[in-house]
């Protein structure tokens, strides 16, 4: 007991690979140009969760550019919150937040059936799981085990390469007009994922930060070059976005409740790691009393700005990984940072001409940088799914998640005699496959030692 106090009440080490720590203030030169890398690590993070749910639901440009400018300037009040804290709000850290990929699914189901009504209804009713999760750390993280977070996480990315190569080809637009998967739509995803992947490689580290940033640009160039976009189709660039609260209502289902609330059950798990991450990286202590409150707090901030998201016309928010990676690269993890990038990101969201240019993005471009991104997110769920033990009971528990998950993504009409409330809670993999990944690995019972004995005889 007494060296885990010892622990917990002493002074964290400085790393020696900082410029500037926590609580220190680099000149403002310095912090700018900090900001400006941290923006372009995560800007089209931000922007893309946005487009592709807008693209998905098949949104007119004018509410998908007003989603991407309220998606920049809610990221900026969150990424505030994390980094100054308001009370038991927020890590402290130099922590950026944005709409996860893992909420992208999810959101389809539930604007496909209810519209952003629904999806903003669930979106603040659900986050409250997430801020429950933060009082009861410890406990959640045993029924959450690594193994569901990598069923989950690779369900995530299975379904949405669906969303993927949809927009490859041009679209459910194109589908209607008989323009899906022609050569121009795939050459032109072709030609973006290439771009990626080769910038990817590089052992330039900036160039390789900035791959996609790249391939969407090349892709934006080239489509506008064989008249793909259209800037005459955009009334005004002017004027200022102010966020309106409920702009497009809002509405309570219960299928999307339950099927975010599953998402930011894991979302928690992960800003736990987030946090751990990060303040390792900042020099801070990662365990003791100090740093359990920092995890919490960032937790409870991500359940948070969730809601305010909801109130704001945007999505769930949550901790980008990516970021401390940055802090790495730069070697300046001061908090005071993250007000500079909370501010660009507010300002970027205020004015809509932001929003409206990326709007036009054809969506064989986004198409050929979200496939590739889906697939990470796929793989990264596997990843972690390898790397704990596979033994016959987590054997039965990813076949079965698996199999349900999988089957309502690729044959929808199984449910197609189910209650509607019913059908509307399952109707997504990730709910379904997620849902019995629990139920599975808490009612599945397997004696390992005469299961040992058996094979021995």
């Amino acid at each position: 007991m007494a060296e885990i106090d010892l622990q917990e009440h002493a002074e964290p080490a400085k790393s020696t690979e900082l410029i500037y720590g926590l609580n220190d203030r680099p000149p403002l030169k310095e912090t700018f140009f900090a900001a400006l890398q941290h923006m372009l690590a995560i800007f089209v993070a931000i922007i893309t969760p946005p487009l592709i749910i807008a693209g998905a639901m098949g949104l007119d440009r004018e509410t998908t550019g007003y989603l991407v400018s309220m998606s920049l300037m809610v990221s900026g009040f969150a990424t505030f919150i994390q980094c100054r804290t308001i009370g038991p709000i927020g890590c402290g850290l130099l922590c950026i937040q944005g709409t996860s990929f893992s909420f992208i699914g999810p959101i389809i189901s539930a604007g496909m059936t209810g519209g952003l009504a629904s999806v903003f209804g669930a979106t603040m009713v659900a986050s409250t799981v997430e801020m429950f999760v933060s009082r009861i750390l410890k406990y959640t993280r045993r029924i959450i085990t690594p193994l569901i977070s990598g069923i989950v996480v690779t369900l995530i990315g299975m379904s949405l390469i669906k969303v993927g190569i949809v927009a490859c080809g041009g679209g459910y637009g194109a589908m209607e007009n008989g323009t899906f998967g022609n050569f121009r739509n795939l050459g032109l995803a072709a030609l973006v994922l290439i771009s990626i992947i080769f910038f990817n490689r590089s052992s330039n580290r900036y160039l390789r930060m900035s791959s996609i940033v790249i391939g969407l640009s090349i892709g934006y160039v080239v489509s506008w070059a064989i008249g793909m976009i259209d800037f005459s189709s955009v009334k005004s660039y002017g004027g200022f976005n102010i966020p309106v609260p409920f702009k497009y209502g809002i509405d309570f289902n219960w299928g999307a409740i339950i099927g975010l609330a599953l998402v930011y059950l894991i979302t928690a798990i992960e800003a736990y790691g987030d946090v751990t991450a990060n303040s390792m990286i900042s020099g801070q202590p990662v365990r003791g009393e100090q740093f359990m409150r920092r995890a919490q707090g960032g937790i409870l901030a991500d359940g948070f700005n969730s809601m305010l998201a909801g109130v704001f016309n945007s999505f769930p928010n949550s901790i980008f990984a990516q970021n401390n990676g940055m802090i790495q690269l730069t070697g300046v993890a001061s908090r005071y940072v993250g007000y500079f990038i909370a501010g660009f990101l507010v300002l970027l969201g205020i004015f809509p001409a932001i929003g409206l240019v990326f709007s036009l993005m054809p969506e064989p471009v986004l198409g050929g940088a979200t496939l590739l991104m889906f697939g990470t997110v796929a793989a990264a769920g596997m990843r972690i799914i390898a790397s704990q033990r596979i033994d016959r009971k987590a054997i039965l528990v990813i076949a079965l998640s698996f199999s349900f998950g999988l089957s309502v993504e690729m044959v929808p009409n199984i449910l197609s005699q189910f209650p509607e409330t019913l059908r509307n809670l399952f109707a997504s993999g990730i709910t379904t496959g997620g849902l019995t990944a629990i139920v599975a690995n808490a009612l599945i019972r397997i004696d390992e030692y005469k299961d040992n004995k058996s094979e021995e005889i």
